[in-house]
């Protein structure tokens, strides 16, 4: 029975447990529901707040936008005013400017009906003197028959040729006058490319003798080089076709000869047989016939640097060798083969200056003289020995030409023999590129200003510039400006009359007045 009360008991524990427990889940329910309604509340109340402070926000984002935008808008209706008026301000400057330019017009359609008005007053009195002159001249004309006896168309005859008569008079006088033009233009004209084709090309020259000289250690090699009676400098001088000079001049020999190549030959042979000391007729034979051969070498040589300088092309080998030669050829003791180059250059620039093949000009020069290193083999002079030259190793009829005329002695046929021949004599009119004797020199300068003194007025003269140039003094009381003139013109057609030069001699007459006094 106390089980069964202990039983009930808690039964009745497990109920009252129960119940308990549901209650307390209900109150517990209650409690979560009221604290998650609170902080729901809490929540609207927050993003009510915050909802209002956004819009609040919002509300002043929008009013600053307002306001920048109404302040841009302002900005922009100022400027645009701005423009307005800078625009408004420019009409009226144009306007005004139409309205000067039409008050102009205005102006210039009263000047020109005014002018029209006297215009046409003109042309009335014009056609009422026209109609005037018209019976004067029918008036002379009748009187002209009556008194002369002629017809109209016999006095229309004689008009005409007395009109031909002055015409002819006229026309000859005109072509003369445009000739002398024409000439003054074309001495200046090429006065000016001379002058720019020297100065662009500024050559050395070197005159050149007809005697080399050969240092020797000791004068006991002279004997050596004469040999036994003679026997070596005979053989020496047979071999190489030159004279050999052995005086008391200490240290050197003197070779002599007037064939250059030769010269070199015997001067080289003469150098390796002192160097060598082996001096004997049998050696001295050797040592020439060696010597020779390296001396086609050194003209083939020659010959080539000279084409390669003057930038000619497409020779032939037997001109190029030809043109080596020259490299031992002189003319008026002037090198023929630098002269040769320097005429292809100066022909070349003056052939450019006024519009010609520069390259076919330098051609011309430097084939000019070619005739010159076989004229001892070929009768004729060596512009005719040159030009054949020429037309057999197939060079153009202006080279041809060139050769053959440019010492003028044919009609000229083409433009390039004329800067050759031009070119040629400022070359060997150089000062300086053709030498000539001490006494010669002064002989020719005492020439100069003798001629130049024999002239009444003249007080002293003076040749300047290796006798290119004469200054004359004339006497101021004795001589006017005019008179002064002509003794220049006198002196100068003298020299031409009375001596023999290459190139110009300019004359110039000095006439000066000049007081001096003290102030004390």
């Amino acid at each position: 029975m106390f089980a069964d009360i202990t039983v009930g008991m808690a039964a009745v524990v497990c109920v009252a447990a129960a119940v308990l427990g549901a209650f307390a889940i209900k109150f517990l329910d209650r409690l979560r529901r009221r604290d998650a309604e609170t902080e729901a509340k809490e929540i609207l109340d927050k993003a009510k707040l915050e909802a209002s402070n956004f819009r609040r926000e919002a509300d002043l984002e929008m009013k600053e936008a307002a306001i920048k935008l109404k302040a841009s808008g302002e900005n922009e209706l100022a400027k645009a005013r701005q423009e307005f008026h800078e625009r408004e301000r420019s009409l009226d400057k144009r306007q005004d400017a139409v309205e000067q330019q039409a008050e102009q017009v205005r102006k210039q359609e009263r000047m020109v009906e005014g002018s029209q008005r006297k215009l046409a007053e003109k042309i009335e009195d014009t056609n009422r003197r026209n109609e005037e002159l018209t019976k004067l001249l029918d008036l002379q004309r009748q009187t002209l028959h009556q008194l002369s006896g002629l017809s109209r168309d016999d006095a229309t005859h004689r008009l005409l040729d007395m009109l031909d008569q002055e015409l002819i008079h006229e026309q000859g006088a005109l072509i003369l006058k445009h000739e002398r033009r024409t000439a003054e233009l074309a001495e200046s004209k090429s006065r000016d490319i001379l002058l720019t084709a020297l100065h662009r090309y500024a050559a050395t020259h070197t005159a050149e003798t007809t005697t080399s000289t050969v240092d020797i250690p000791s004068d006991e090699m002279k004997g050596r080089i004469i040999g036994r009676e003679g026997r070596n400098i005979r053989a020496f001088e047979k071999a190489t076709g030159v004279d050999v000079i052995i005086d008391d001049t200490p240290g050197v020999v003197i070779v002599s000869g007037f064939d250059p190549v030769r010269r070199e030959i015997a001067r080289m042979a003469l150098n390796k047989l002192i160097a060598d000391g082996r001096i004997h007729p049998t050696r001295i034979e050797e040592l020439v016939l060696q010597t020779q051969g390296e001396m086609e070498q050194h003209i083939q040589k020659h010959g080539e640097e000279a084409v390669q300088e003057a930038d000619v092309n497409r020779l032939h080998p037997k001109l190029v060798h030809l043109l080596g030669r020259l490299r031992f050829r002189t003319s008026y003791t002037q090198n023929v083969l630098r002269h040769s180059i320097e005429v292809a250059f100066l022909a070349g620039m003056m052939a450019e200056e006024i519009g010609l093949d520069g390259t076919l000009a330098r051609r011309c020069g430097l084939l000019h003289d070619i005739g010159k290193a076989a004229d001892h083999e070929a009768e004729g002079g060596h512009p005719k020995i040159g030009a054949e030259l020429l037309k057999r190793y197939g060079e153009g009829p202006e080279v041809v030409h060139a050769a053959l005329g440019h010492h003028d002695d044919i009609r000229i046929d083409h433009p390039y023999t004329v800067l050759v021949a031009a070119a040629d004599a400022c070359s060997a009119s150089r000062p300086g590129a053709r030498r000539e004797t001490l006494e010669r020199y002064i002989k020719r300068m005492e020439e100069l200003e003798s001629i130049a003194r024999s002239f009444p007025g003249v007080e002293q003269s003076y040749a300047i510039q290796a006798g290119r140039e004469l200054r004359v003094i004339a006497n101021a009381r004795d001589t006017t400006d005019t008179s002064a003139a002509k003794i220049c013109r006198d002196i100068a057609q003298a020299f031409e009359q009375q001596l023999t030069y290459p190139g110009e001699i300019k004359v110039t007459v000095l006439r000066e007045t000049r007081v001096t006094e003290m102030a004390r």
